[in-house]
This record gives structure tokens, sequence and C-alpha cells, in this order.
């Protein structure tokens, strides 16, 4: 970064960090004692939506890599579309099996850098939910390398539950890297995985 781009405030964007998604395992212990949140099973990646031979290439080969997983009962990933047209690589584990799924949205993030895909790919997601209904999702944003917490409100819409995000955020400030600029919270509502 020159000069030149300090003085018109340009920044150097970070790079993507994806051993960042490892943290998620020993903050779920936090979350689940210092909230009483625990993993849902569920995860996805979220990606702008791609089309192409190269694409379906991709998916075919982190659908293989897997299915080799001998422990997993379902679908290992199922691609879906969002209402508002981005695309999600959605895994399901059980909800005692959260290092396994950081593993398969490790894989997943790692298979699309790799193979061109990279600055398709916007977040990752891993659900969360306590013993009164409510859910949490703690999403990964990609091109920024942090985390942050997005918790919709039951039954009331497209509303979020902004106290316990907050509250999730001091919770979780020794475990994860939080994202500090709360513009860049986006809601994911209808996420799968969540």
């Amino acid at each position: 970064m020159g000069l030149l781009d300090i003085l018109l405030g340009r920044t150097k964007p970070v790079a993507p960090d994806l051993d960042q998604l490892f943290a998620l395992p020993s903050a779920a212990v936090t979350l689940q004692v210092a909230a009483g949140f625990t993993p849902t099973g569920g995860g996805a990646v979220c990606f702008a939506t791609v089309e192409g031979a190269a694409f379906e290439q991709t998916h075919r080969e982190v659908q293989a890599l897997l299915d080799a997983d001998a422990d997993r009962a379902g679908p290992p990933v199922e691609l879906r579309r969002d209402d508002y047209g981005y695309s999600w690589l959605v895994s399901q584990r059980g909800p005692d099996q959260l290092p396994q799924l950081v593993n398969d949205l490790h894989a997943v993030n790692s298979s699309m850098e790799v193979n061109g895909f990279g600055p398709q790919l916007l977040c990752s997601l891993v659900g969360f939910t306590d013993g009164g209904g409510r859910r949490l999702a703690l999403v990964y944003l990609y091109k920024r390398g942090t985390f942050y917490p997005f918790a919709p409100l039951a039954g009331a819409g497209e509303r979020r539950d902004n106290a316990l995000e907050l509250q999730i955020k001091s919770v979780l400030a020794d475990d994860l890297r939080i994202e500090p600029d709360l513009g860049r919270w986006f809601p994911v509502w209808g996420a799968p995985g969540l």
C-alpha cells in the first residue's frame, strides 16, 4: 500500500484465512457455557451463483471428497439457491459433530478457492439453538476473515435479535475474530443450515 492509497483512504483487503473456521468448536463450548446455545449440526457456504462446467466439476469433487467420510449419514453436501439469488452448499451433521462440520465447510471453501471461485465466496455459517427455541448463526465473512453472530427473531418476519447478537459478540470476543464494523453484520434471511 502506497502513500497515494493512504491519502485517498484506500485500504488493502484482508486476505481470507480459512483456518479461522477451526476456532468454532472451542467457541461453541464458550457459547454453550455462557449463553446456553448448542450446535444444530447444520452449516453452509454461501457464494455468488456460478454456472458452467467448471463449477459443476468442483461441486462433484467436493461431493466425492465428503462422500468418502464413513461417519456421515445422509447427503454430504447439498446445493441450494435462496430467494435472493445466492447459492449455498449445505452440510448437515449430528449436533455433536461440530469439528466434522467445520472440516466440511473448510473443504468446500478450499476447493472453491483452489478451483478459481474464491472471488465468488461470500460467507460460511454454522447454526446454533438454545433450549427456548432461539436460533443463532455464527457467520464467517470470507473476504474479511472475521465472524459475526446473526440471530433472527422467531415468527417475526425479517427481524433480528440485536441484543442477543451484541451479547454473543461480547461472549465470543476472546474465542473468535469478531467483525468490528457492525454495518458488515449482514442478515442472512432464510439461510440453509441455520
